[in-house]
């Protein structure tokens, strides 16, 4: 496929685009593992002589009709990967499992906390072994960038928390929520994962941006998070989230062509022999991850 973006965007709820951003295409990319969540929204942003190109895709769909554990999560990747995208910011809201973590706050998470069930979290689980690093989810480089941008804006930023990845639909037990607040994380969501995973395993550098919306369930005295709660907070933090991406591109577009160290990684990681390699597995994998296999 040719080449038509640089950054990826997948948006969570109530982030599907940026104002002022010249909206140049609408595609629907087909991949080896289906189609997106949604059509894909490119647009150019100019400032100078710095020009980027960004790859919006609403993660639940416009609408917001799929459900976390449906997400098709692996043709989300692979189609912002065949689109030329060299990285990936996504946006979530989550909640909180800290009281200095109040809602409205941004974070920028470092580390998750694997804590689904029903969700195909890998794209090599069907003949061909294939095993990346993931000790370190989320990429330095967009995080100073994303942090940057924050600051500039003078809005309350948390960094480095630990993001819980829960199942989902249902919201967290007071239970479970005392348990993760009891192992250091920061924030919970239904969101990150496999996101992330597979945009490892793509090579695609990948940092979440996290807007707390709620205090979960672990607070002795409060009501449990619920679902109206959170769509209170969502459109503040919406409006506030396209400001922090608006600010962001002038650094992004400076760095365009250099944000991605992970090129190359996944090909040392390939453990299956040549010869056992199925020629229709070969042909699927190099759609994303030319001459690897």
């Amino acid at each position: 496929m040719k080449h038509k973006a640089d950054i990826g965007i997948i948006g969570g709820t109530g982030v599907y685009g940026v104002e002022g951003m010249r909206v140049t295409d609408k595609v629907r990319v087909k991949t080896a593992w289906g189609y997106p969540s949604d059509e894909i929204t490119l647009a150019e942003y100019h400032e100078g002589d710095k020009a980027i190109t960004l790859a919006f895709l609403p993660r639940h769909g416009k609408g917001h009709f799929i459900p976390p554990t449906k997400i098709p999560a692996h043709a989300n990747l692979a189609a912002l990967k065949m689109l030329g995208c060299e990285a990936v910011v996504s946006f979530s809201a989550v909640g909180s499992l800290k009281e200095e973590i109040p809602p409205g706050h941004f974070v920028l998470p470092s580390q998750v906390i694997d804590r689904t069930r029903h969700r195909r979290d890998t794209y090599f689980d069907e003949g061909i072994v294939v095993h990346v690093s993931f000790g370190d989810p989320m990429d330095n480089t967009l995080a100073t960038i994303l942090a940057g941008a924050i600051r500039q804006l003078s809005l309350p930023l948390a960094e480095n928390e630990t993001l819980i990845c829960m199942e989902g639909p249902q919201f967290s037990t007071r239970a479970e929520s005392k348990l993760y607040k009891s192992w250091g994380a920061g924030i919970i969501n239904m969101s990150v994962l496999p996101e992330a995973k597979l945009a490892r395993e793509l090579e695609l550098p990948y940092q979440m941006i996290c807007m707390a919306t709620d205090y979960d369930s672990w607070r002795e005295h409060d009501h449990a998070v619920t679902a109206d709660e959170i769509m209170a907070v969502v459109k503040k933090n919406s409006d506030n989230a396209q400001k922090v991406l608006k600010a962001a591109l002038p650094h992004l577009a400076a760095k365009k062509g250099s944000l991605n160290s992970l090129i190359g990684s996944v090909k040392f990681g390939i453990i299956t022999a040549p010869e056992k390699r199925p020629a229709s597995l070969r042909k699927k994998y190099n759609t994303v991850l030319p001459g690897y296999f």
